[in-house]
Order: C-alpha cells, then sequence, then structure tokens
C-alpha cells in the first residue's frame, strides 16, 4: 500500500479508501466486517461512509452502514487502526426522512452525535459536509443552474464555528467538503483564515475517465490552496469496468438494482470505454486497472475512494496501488480524453 496524509495535518492515510456506502442494502452485515477485514490486512487504513448509507437513501436502511463499522469496532477493537471519515447529510427532498434542517446548529449536533453512537467510537477523523446547501452543479448537474445564483446559501461562518466547538473537544480531528465548487470551497477556506477556524483538509468529489470536469477549476484550488481530493466514483457506478458494454446488464449490478443511478449510462460514455478498453487491453491491463491507476497518479488526490459488492472487485480495485502507468499510457489516455472530453457529467 501507498500512503499519504490528510492535508495540514499528521494523519496518514493509505492511499486507496475503502468506500461503505452497498453495507446494509447491497451487502450484509457480515460481508461489510469480511471487506473491512480483507482491506485492513492489505494496507488500506482509511474507511469512508455518511450518515444517510447506504444508498439509495431511504429511511428504513438510514445509518445501517454507520452501524456495521461500529459492531465491526466492537467485535475486532481495530478502532485506533482507522482513520474514520464519516459526513453530514445536506437538505433534500430524498434526505427529509432524515431532517429539514440542514448545516443549523442543532442539525450538525445531532448529526455528529448520532454517528458517533452508530459507530461506537468517541471521536470522527474527518467530518465532512456531504453536499451543498444551496443549487450547485453537482450529482451529475453539468451546468451551473445560475437561474437559482439568488437564493440564500449556507452560513460558512455559523457551519464552521459549530465544527470548531467538536475540533475543540476532540470530537473531530479534521473537517471537510464534498461535492463543492470552486466559489463554495473558498468561501470556506476564506472564513476559517479570517475567523481563526477550522481549515477544510479535504475536498470529497466525484472523479473518473469519464468525468474529469474537477481538472476544470478545482483541481488548481487544490493544490494551490492544498486540499486534498477524496475521489468517489472512479469506476463510475461500475461503468468503467465495462460490464455493460453492448447492452449487457447483470442482474446484480447496481444500474440493474437501481435504474435512477444512470449518470455514466449514456451511449457517448459506451463509446469512450470501449476506446479506454483498448488501451488497457493493448497494456495487458483490465480496464479497473487502468482506471483505478490512473486516478491513484493524480498529484491533486489524497485518497481514492473504492467501492465494490462482491470480495473480486474488491481485491482488483485495492490491487490497482500497484500498478504504475508510463507517460506513454497516460498520453493515450489524454489523447482519447481530448476526442471525447467527459461524457458524462
Amino acid at each position: 500500500m501507498k500512503y499519504t496524509t490528510i492535508p495540514n495535518s499528521d494523519i496518514k492515510v493509505s492511499k486507496i479508501c475503502l468506500g461503505t456506502m452497498t453495507w446494509g442494502q447491497q451487502n450484509t452485515e457480515a460481508e461489510g466486517h469480511q471487506q473491512m477485514d480483507y482491506a485492513l490486512e492489505k494496507g488500506v487504513n482509511f474507511f469512508d461512509v455518511a450518515e444517510l448509507y447506504p444508498i439509495p437513501a431511504r429511511a428504513e436502511t438510514y445509518g445501517a452502514t454507520e452501524k456495521i463499522i461500529g459492531s465491526w469496532f466492537q467485535k475486532t477493537g481495530n478502532r485506533e487502526k482507522v482513520v474514520l471519515a464519516t459526513k453530514i447529510a445536506g437538505w433534500g427532498a430524498y434526505t427529509a426522512h432524515i431532517r429539514k434542517d440542514g448545516f443549523s446548529k442543532r442539525a450538525i449536533k445531532e448529526a455528529v452525535e448520532n454517528s458517533l453512537k452508530r459507530l461506537q467510537t468517541d471521536y470522527i477523523d474527518l467530518y465532512q459536509l456531504h453536499w451543498p446547501e444551496r443549487a450547485a452543479n453537482c450529482f451529475g448537474v453539468r451546468d451551473y443552474p445560475y437561474q437559482n445564483h439568488k437564493e440564500t446559501y449556507e452560513n460558512h461562518l455559523e457551519i464552521l464555528e459549530t465544527l470548531n466547538g467538536f475540533v475543540k473537544s476532540g470530537t473531530i480531528r479534521k473537517v471537510g467538503l464534498s461535492n463543492e465548487t470552486p466559489w463554495g470551497t473558498m468561501q470556506y477556506l476564506q472564513t476559517a483564515k479570517e475567523h481563526n477556524l477550522p481549515r477544510m483538509a479535504t475536498i470529497q468529489n466525484s472523479y473518473s475517465l469519464l468525468h474529469r470536469a474537477y481538472e476544470y477549476g478545482m483541481s488548481e484550488v487544490s493544490l494551490r490552496e492544498n486540499i486534498g481530493l477524496l475521489v468517489y466514483s472512479p469506476l463510475a457506478f461500475g461503468v468503467l469496468s465495462g460490464k455493460y458494454v453492448g447492452g449487457k446488464l447483470p442482474s446484480d449490478s447496481r444500474v440493474a438494482l437501481f435504474p435512477n443511478y444512470n449518470r455514466y449510462s449514456s451511449l457517448e460514455s459506451e463509446n469512450a470505454v470501449v476506446e479506454y478498453q483498448k488501451i488497457a487491453n493493448k497494456n495487458g491491463l483490465s480496464l479497473v486497472e487502468l482506471s483505478l491507476a490512473f486516478v491513484n497518479q493524480l498529484p491533486f488526490v489524497t485518497s481514492n475512494i473504492i467501492g465494490a459488492s462482491k470480495m473480486s472487485q474488491l481485491k482488483e480495485n485495492i490491487n490497482s496501488i500497484n500498478i504504475e502507468l508510463s507517460p506513454e499510457v497516460i498520453d493515450e489516455i489524454n489523447e482519447i480524453h481530448k476526442i471525447m472530453p467527459n461524457p458524462a457529467p
């Protein structure tokens, strides 16, 4: 395994992070425990979860994934071996069963305390805001919804002051963002600097060979402001395994189980997948290995969040850390990107 640190800290994290959002829906508690056992054995010390997991978000399963991690901590005593990240859910119609007051002081306090109980721990290493409260181009929205730009947006000062109380108490070690834009990120960084409040250390956004929009503005923010990217969906809901090419739809796949998860399922995306598969074949790699190794090598990436519903997938994903793509292969990938830039939003 390779390691880095959460920016502006001495917290060492594996370059591969274990994603958990299928546990409690597609995966049982026993399967979640098996994945954590294997990941830790292979040197993965960084786990990412969220209060709303598993996905899709439902009242019946709310918090189930955190509970699975908590029961594993209780069973194994491995809490100190893991850097644990979780998130507070933002407001939305699909999270109304959780709460309806976004990132208010009350909401943050409730979310943190409930996550601690479910996770059976007294501290969280990285606490993240799952998505902005304002309208923004994330979750497959390609363009900024400028029609809503006059609506109210997050009270950045109040949010950071509330989080600071947990940081001072030792309940939270570092804070981070997710699904944010350059403007939102800089607002948090500027507010923290002006008021001597906790600085956002990481940002968890989507990135893959099919969706490299992070490079349009956020990659510069990451590099110049030292805020590390935690990549999610590096395999684009499994599309970058190639298993959907030619109209195939495995019955146990995420897209088959949840048809609305079609962000990466366009014809343009499939055409790009075919071209990236050619590069993988030419270089003796699987498409999964090519896709993950590309992300692992990016200079603005702190950790690459992989998720799997099967152990065979987990093993291949983790093994990607051992693959180093040559400059020639990177050039081949970028040539395809020039012709087919960001086919998925």
